[in-house]
This record gives structure tokens, C-alpha cells and sequence, in this order.
């Protein structure tokens, strides 16, 4: 029936395009004759898909795409005459021949994009006047002759060549993970799902995606020995490439909450992560003994430094890791000297996860990834698949690991890689069924959200261009790979330019990204007390912490930097904010997963007409409300930060600004500048030492008047699956700033269990400070004043 279907479709548009008598011109790609379909990707995107005759499939597959039977095109050509065009869906497409062309409107007649198939076997596309954003995470390689630190950062992607190279990178910008999704914020998206391509943005008016081509020495996987060549690591596998083949999506970005629903609903949407991730982890580095473990944890307590989890590396990328060396699975005897079992109950009994550093094996006995947890019928249960993989970790499992931070693994093809995040996504939930998994991973690509896939940026260099690069990164990476990215605060490779002023600005950035963590060599400079002690800890210029020569000397942080007591407050302040923010940021995770909007945002996505604050790329929105401006200069006294159009309140002092213009903050080492958009609603905590501290004060509602707002606050607990079942509650809260009221009432979406109880809120409105204790039943209410 589908085929007869197809065939109906593609007469039906024949006839109706070609006047009698027309000559139409066959559409062929790759040297052979080809099928153009042209289909709904959802509320504001349409799928183009150019395929040739018999290619067998609907559609190319990928595992970047979440599964699922895709849509009958509303176009389906294998010969063109004229010019065809149909709505689809809510979108007008129009098609025309010499060249392959397809044009697609706005429901007004607005031109949204233009995709040109030229001969070459390239796909040409417009480029207009504004930034163009995502690309997925990381940036350039530094030009050479020319130092790292005195180029520019780049956040809109325009202007070169993109090579689209998985790879390990340090400097500024980190690990490189490409993905294929532009964002034009002149209102456009294009989504490359198939093939790989490079992507050429060096002219003002045009772009090209150029399908890769394999060097001819690429003929199969690689190992961890060639790791470092570019033979097809991180892209689809050989075998799965067919010339000629495009499968791209087309966003109408008008809307930009509209364009992000719809990537990450084709990519699927991102799993909610366990409540405590939210929260501050710790990573370790060479170890001492498992006695050194719990003091740690014992001085977060003892210094009211708030603390979620800890982070073990492994050995061989430090002298003792909590391992054996890597890759293994066998906990370190010279650490633990007690049984492993009771040093990790020890920890939880301090209330914080314990996440162990993971390294994959090579090919020989992990010859590929595969398969699905549980098996499906039909897998092959070899060494490759993820199953029996998997089976290796459960021990550790059983002996009270939380969570897993994989590593490594760059040999991997891109089918693997997402396989990787599959595996201890589905892994995680066969040992310790209804247990939210995390992990924490270096690769990744869009799809990985749907696994509760994490990203961190790698090994960057401990220095202030690596921080404010970090500021782009992040916001490209939340664009098109995944709302979940975060960066080693302080950076990983150490430097004289460590400082605790350094951590300190970077920890205020920290606590503004979704993977909040400290990590880096010299690893006792990544405490929050660490810069107060006389101390730096293990000396590690490398893996081995072996101090060479001068030229490692000149690496280390200087000696002159310690004893500072200045930092650790800093740092217990804006721990303690992002806890106090919780109830917000967890609402943001939720919004991430239900709509695809992701916690760190940039500017555009909620102010898309001002082309001044799409075009920022070292200042974002925490959510919808919060406008954060992070600090990356040294010494420095003052921050201009733009504020968009409307009223704007400074968060640490009240006042109340007009937007519309730069403003210039004052600043000390304390105040990384944050605003509040006129009419938020702000839900705010007290504060808690890890995310499961039971407090009595109830939360906060700080309503910024002078606009009306509207927030409605998501809450669960934190840990089960229930959310997917529509299992959470939601509180939806406004405000009428002309008749000064307060209204409260359930705002769960249809077909959810609202799972609202009894509670208090205390409202307090800015700037006057007036405050009323509020006691919310589940049932509408009205509080005026």
C-alpha cells in the first residue's frame, strides 16, 4: 500500500505541475536518477529529501534522529518541467527546475530558504546580513604565526571555511563535535542530517554544504593508535555513505522557540537529568588514599561549600586514579584500602554521588558498539554489543557508583559514539530500573539528548581567552547538540595565568552553565579553598606529575598566587546561589525537555528582532528571565553588559534600568553582572548543602514588577522516570502589574498528572520589598496588594 500511495503522489503532482505537452526534465544526483520528496518535519520545518531511484528507504538512516515512521511526502518528483508548489504543512515550498531548486515561505509569502542541488554534487543556500550561530560545539584551530590569545572568539560562524572535523582540541575553544545545524538569526535554520558535510561560509551572500569525501586511506575503523588522524573518526561510517543522497530540514526561525521544538523533537527531545546534577561536582585528580577521599567531602560539609557529587579520574591519566590502570574496571588497591563498598557508603552517607572516570577498550576487544539494552531480536550478543559491554560496569554498579564520566573513545565513528551515550543511558536504567542515569561524555552530536547525554568541552588551557571563548561555545553547543554542556572551571591545562581570580570568574560562569564542576591539573587550585592554601598539591604538567625542566616550571600556576583567602567566599557565594536557584533551573531542565529551549540561552532566542543582542556572544540568558555577563577580563572593574528593550533589574542591587542600550556595571571580584528582565518570576530557595536538603523556609517567589509575567514552576523527585508518564507538578504563576495581583494555579499540560500538595510561598515584590506569606492549596487563587 505504501508504494501504491507514493506512486500516487508522485502522478498526482506530475500532472498538476506540467502543462500538456511540457518536456520535463528528469532529476538525477550522483549521476543517476534520482527522487526529490519533500514532507512535514514539524510546526514550523519541512524534511527535503533527494535520493536516488531505488535507494530502498523513505528516508536515509541516521541514529542522529530520533525514531519514528516519518510523514507521506506532499511532494514526490522524479521529473521536473516547471515550477511545483504545495503548502506543507504550515510552510510554502516551491520547486523548480535547471538548477534543482527548492524555495521555501512563510504562510505570509516571507522567503525563508533557498536549498540550490547544483551539478558539482554541492548544496548551495542564502546567507543574509545576520549572525549565523550553532555548527555544534568548539571553534578554529588557532591561525598560525599568529598566538591564541590575541584572536578573536568566534560565536557567529560566518566568514570561513568549516572543515567539520571531529577532533580533540585544546587552547580556547576545546573539543570540536560539528553538527550540521545552522541558525540564522535572520530567521532560518538548516538542519544536514545526511551526508557529512563541510560547511562554506565565506561569502556574503551564499553558502554550500560540500559532501565529505573519505581520503583514500580511510577503509575502515580506527584504533586508538591512530586516534589522532582524520580517517572518518566521528563521522557516519563508510559503509553507510551513498553518493548523492541529502537529507535536510528546513526551519522557518521567525520563531526561534518554534525552530528549537522542532530540532530537538526530530533529534529527540533530551531525557531530564537526576536533580542532584544540577548541582556542584567535585573532580579529583591524583589521589592519596581513600582517607583523603572523605575528608574532602568532610571539609565541603565543615565549610557550608555546597556539594552534589565527586569525580574520580582514573590511572594513567593521573599517577593513582580510583582505578587500576585505564581502561579498567577494578578499583585501585593503593587508593582504597578499605573495601571499596564501604569507602562509597561512607560518601553517600555524606550525601553526595560518587561518578568514576571510564576509558573504552580498543578494537581488539571491543571491536565495534551496537545493539540496544535490551537486546532487540535479531541482534548479534558479540564483543561489540553494548549489552555485554555493559555487563563490565555492573559491578561497580553494585559497589555504590552513582554515575559514569566516559572518556576517550575519540577512534569512535559517529554511529558509535551515539551508541556510546545509548549504552549508558539504557545501561544504567537495566541495572537500577527507574534511576534517572548520567553521564558525562568529551563526544558527542545531536541525538545524544534523548540518552541523557552530557558534554563537557575537554581539555582547554587555563587562561582568560579560554574563558570567554567558553561563553560561545556553550551557547552554540546549546543550539545544536544538546542543552546540557558545561567546561572544566579554572581550566584543564594549567599556567601562570591561573589565578584565584581566574577560578573565581570562571566558578561565577560555572554556576551559570548546566554541568557545574571543577576540574583541571594541579587539581587542589580547582577547590573552592584551594587558593587559600600555602599548598598547589600534586605538581601535574603531565600524567605522570614529574616536574622535567624550566619549560614544565613555566607551566605550573605561580607559588605568588596561593594564600589568597579571597576566593573560597566567592566561591561559597555562587555555589549557594545556584542552589538557591534550583527550583528555577530545574524548571529550565523541564523546559529543555518538553519544548527543547535549553538552559543556557542566546540572546536571539528571545530577542530576535534585535540584531544587537543576537549578534553577543560573552553575555546569555539563564532561561527566559536572567541575563548573565560573565566576567573575563583580568582585573577588572567594570563590565558593559546590553541590555534588550524593556526594564531591566540589577539582581545583586535592585535598580531598575531601561534596556535598549549598553549599560556599563561596576564590579568587584564578588559580582559577575546578572539582570532580571522586568515581570520575571523568580522562584528562589533557601540555601542547601546538596540537592536532597530537607529545608523548612519555603521558596521565595521574587515577582519583578513593572510588566506582567507569567512562569510556571516544574517540580518532581528528582530521580524516577515518572516525568516521561507525565508524572510532576506544575505550578503556574502570573502577575497583572496594573492591578498589582498575583494569580496561582495548576499549569500542568493536557494529559498530565498534576501532583500538586500543600505549600507555602513567600511573594515578595521588587523593588519596594513588599512581602506576603502565601499558602497555596492546588486549587486557583488570587493574592492582590
Amino acid at each position: 500500500m505504501r508504494i501504491s500511495a507514493l506512486s500516487l503522489t508522485v502522478a498526482t503532482v506530475a500532472c498538476a505541475a506540467m502543462p500538456q505537452g511540457a518536456a520535463a526534465q528528469a532529476l538525477t544526483t550522483g549521476g543517476r536518477p534520482a527522487q526529490l520528496e519533500i514532507r512535514p518535519a514539524g510546526s514550523a520545518s519541512v524534511r527535503v529529501t533527494l535520493k536516488p531511484v531505488g535507494f530502498g528507504r523513505a528516508v536515509p538512516f541516521t541514529p542522529v534522529l530520533a525514531e519514528r515512521e516519518p510523514p507521506a511526502p506532499v511532494l514526490s518528483l522524479d521529473r521536473l518541467a516547471e515550477a511545483v508548489t504545495r503548502r506543507v504543512g504550515a510552510l510554502e515550498v516551491e520547486v523548480r527546475p535547471s538548477p534543482l531548486t527548492v524555495a521555501v515561505r512563510g504562510a505570509d509569502g516571507r522567503l525563508v530558504q533557498e536549498l540550490v542541488f547544483r551539478d558539482d554534487g554541492a548544496l548551495a543556500f542564502r546567507v543574509d546580513g545576520r549572525a549565523v550561530l550553532g555548527l555544534g560545539e568548539g571553534g578554529p584551530r588557532p591561525e598560525r604565526g599568529k598566538p591564541w590569545r590575541e584572536q578573536q572568539v568566534e560565536f557567529d560562524r560566518r566568514g570561513r571555511l568549516h572543515e567539520m572535523a571531529p577532533r580533540w582540541q585544546s587552547d580556547v575553544y576545546g573539543s570540536r563535535n560539528p553538527v550540521a545545524m545552522l541558525v540564522g538569526t535572520g530567521g532560518w535554520g538548516l538542519f544536514v542530517a545526511t551526508p557529512w558535510v563541510r560547511v562554506d561560509l565565506r561569502d556574503r551572500g551564499r553558502g554550500v554544504f560540500l559532501p565529505w569525501e573519505p581520503p583514500a586511506e580511510a577503509s575502515g575503523r580506527q584504533t586508538r593508535e591512530n586516534q589522532h588522524d582524520q580517517l572518518g573518526k566521528g563521522r557516519p561510517p563508510l559503509d553507510s555513505m551513498v553518493p548523492g543522497v541529502y537529507d535536510v530540514f528546513v526551519f522557518d526561525g521567525r520563531d526561534p522557540a518554534a525552530l528549537m521544538a522542532d530540532f530537538y523533537a526530530i533529534t529527540g527531545p533530551a531525557a531530564m537529568p537526576p536533580l542532584w546534577a544540577l548541582g556542584y561536582m567535585q573532580s579529583h585528580r591524583t589521589l592519596e588514599d581513600d582517607a583523603q577521599l572523605i575528608a574532602i567531602v568532610d571539609t565541603f560539609r565543615e565549610k557550608r561549600i555546597p556539594l552534589d557529587a565527586v569525580i574520580y579520574l582514573g590511572t594513567g591519566f593521573a599517577p593513582r586514579g580510583w582505578n587500576t590502570r585505564q581502561p579498567s574496571f577494578r578499583f585501585n588497591p593503593e587508593v582504597f584500602e578499605r573495601d571499596p563498598r564501604e569507602v562509597l557508603a561512607d560518601l553517600h552517607a555524606r550525601n553526595v554521588k560518587v561518578v568514576v572516570h571510564m576509558v573504552p577498550w580498543d578494537r581488539e576487544r571491543l571491536p565495534t558498539l551496537h545493539g540496544t539494552i535490551p537486546p532487540r531480536p535479531g541482534e548479534r550478543l558479540d564483543a561489540g554489543h553494548i549489552q555485554n559491554y555493559w555487563r563490565e560496569h555492573e559491578p561497580l554498579i553494585d559497589a555504590g557508583v552513582d554515575a559514569f564520566w566516559p572518556d576517550e573513545g575519540d577512534w569512535f565513528d559517529l554511529f558509535e559514539r551515539l551508541k556510546r551515550h545509548q549504552m549508558y543511558y539504557q545501561g544504567q536504567l537495566k541495572s537500577r530500573p527507574d534511576i534517572r542515569p548520567w553521564h558525562l561524555q568529551r563526544n558527542g552530536h545531536a541525538g545524544i539528548g534523548r540518552w541523557g547525554g552530557w558534554v563537557w568541552s575537554g581539555d582547554t588551557q587555563s587562561a582568560w581567552k579560554t574563558l570567554e571563548a567558553q561563553i560561545a561555545v556553550g551557547l552554540n553547543h546549546s543550539l545544536s547538540l544538546s542543552p546540557y554542556w558545561g567546561s572544566d572551571i579554572g581550566g584543564f591545562y594549567p599556567s601562570p595565568e591561573l589565578t584565584g581570580e581566574l577560578y573565581a570568574r570562571w566558578f561565577q560562569f560555572g554556576a551559570f552553565s548546566p554541568s557545574f564542576r571543577s576540574h583541571g591539573r594541579t587539581w587542589w587550585t580547582r577547590l573552592p579553598w584551594g587558593w587559600g592554601l600555602s599548598d598547589m598539591g600534586p605538581r601535574e604538567v603531565n600524567n605522570t606529575n614529574t616536574v622535567r625542566d624550566e619549560g614544565d616550571l613555566r607551566r605550573l600556576p605561580l607559588a605568588s598566587a596561593l594564600n589568597n583567602p579571597a576566593i573560597e567566599p566567592v566561591a561559597r557565594k555562587y555555589a549557594e546561589l545556584r542552589y538557591r536557584l534550583l527550583p528555577y533551573t530545574y524548571t529550565l531542565a523541564w523546559e529543555a525537555h518538553a519544548t527543547g529551549m535549553p538552559l543556557m540561552r542566546a540572546m536571539w532566542l528571545h530577542h530576535p528582532t534585535d540584531p544587537r543582542a543576537a549578534a553577543l556572544g560573552d553575555q546569555y540568558l539563564w532561561g527566559r528571565d536572567l541575563l548573565v555577563a560573565p566576567v573575563y577580563r583580568e582585573g577588572a572593574t567594570q563590565r558593559e553588559v546590553y541590555l534588550p528593550r524593556g526594564d531591566w533589574y540589577d539582581w545583586w542591587t535592585g535598580e531598575r534600568t531601561t534596556g535598549g542600550r549598553t549599560v556599563v556595571r561596576p564590579v568587584d571580584l564578588a559580582t559577575m553582572p546578572i539582570y532580571v528582565r522586568a515581570g520575571a518570576i523568580i522562584p528562589v530557595d533557601p540555601v542547601r548543602q546538596y540537592t536532597g536538603d530537607v529545608v523548612e523556609a519555603p521558596t521565595t517567589l521574587r515577582v519583578y514588577t513593572g510588566a506582567d509575567g507569567d512562569f510556571t514552576v516544574y517540580e518532581d523527585d528528582g530521580i524516577s522516570q515518572a516525568y516521561l508518564e507525565g508524572r510532576g507538578s506544575w505550578t503556574r504563576i502570573r502577575w497583572d502589574d496594573a492591578n498589582r495581583r498575583l494569580t496561582l494555579e495548576p499549569g500542568a499540560p493536557p494529559g498530565a498528572t498534576n501532583l500538586i500538595s500543600r505549600r507555602a510561598f513567600t511573594v515578595v515584590l521588587l523593588p519596594d520589598g513588599t512581602t506576603r506569606r502565601v499558602i497555596y492549596e492546588g486549587s486557583p487563587m488570587t493574592v492582590s496588594f
